[in-house]
């Protein structure tokens, strides 16, 4: 079986006034598909009203479907709670059991474009795979937190839906997909919701 290998490498925008955001992207060549672009957060997937209380990430490209996900933030990023994900111009359903243990019981379970995905955590915080019965993507972040590199390796009759799914979700906290990270990231979380009033 062949393997398609990608790495996308971060930047940053230059912030010059006070009304300015902070926004990452990582950018790089995917396959047959050209530039991919992963942003962090991005402002046009959110109503301006709202961008106090969510943040969004995007995933855009030559020829890649357009994803994002909109939820509220932790760490500069949306979480999977009070989500919202459109894939190729579709809204997409996702969920996931917060009382499992295992990482392979806290998998997400996401359904978009008629098709049925499950995204987990494999290692570590850092390596996670999105997978379908045709299809297989792992990625790998080079950091948890502020990675320069995101890189993936894709088997299978993967496309570029597969391919947008498992690099959005680079963009997304998902530190909660296994029980050690949503017991440590769960004082950060509640602190966050009481903060925005939740």
């Amino acid at each position: 079986m062949s393997q398609l290998v990608y790495e996308l490498r971060r930047h940053t925008n230059t912030v010059t006034s006070r009304n300015q955001h902070h926004v990452t992207f990582w950018r790089g060549e995917v396959a047959q598909l050209g530039q991919v672009e992963l942003v962090v957060p991005a402002l046009e997937v959110v109503p301006v009203t709202d961008q106090r209380t969510y943040r969004g990430a995007m995933v855009t490209g030559e020829s890649i479907a357009r994803s994002f996900f909109t939820g509220l933030p932790y760490g500069g990023r949306p979480r999977l709670a009070h989500g919202r994900l459109n894939v190729a111009g579709q809204d997409a359903a996702f969920e996931r059991s917060a009382w499992r243990t295992s990482r392979e019981g806290r998998a997400l379970r996401i359904w978009a474009v008629g098709r049925e995905y499950r995204y987990r955590e494999t290692r570590n915080r850092r390596y996670h795979v999105l997978e379908r019965p045709e299809a297989h993507v792992a990625t790998v972040r080079s950091s948890w937190a502020r990675p320069e590199t995101i890189s993936g390796t894709a088997q299978g009759a993967v496309d570029s839906v597969d391919f947008s799914l498992a690099i959005l979700f680079e963009g997304v906290y998902t530190r909660n997909l296994s029980l050690r990270g949503a017991l440590i990231s769960a004082p950060g979380r509640l602190a966050d919701r009481l903060g925005d009033g939740f």
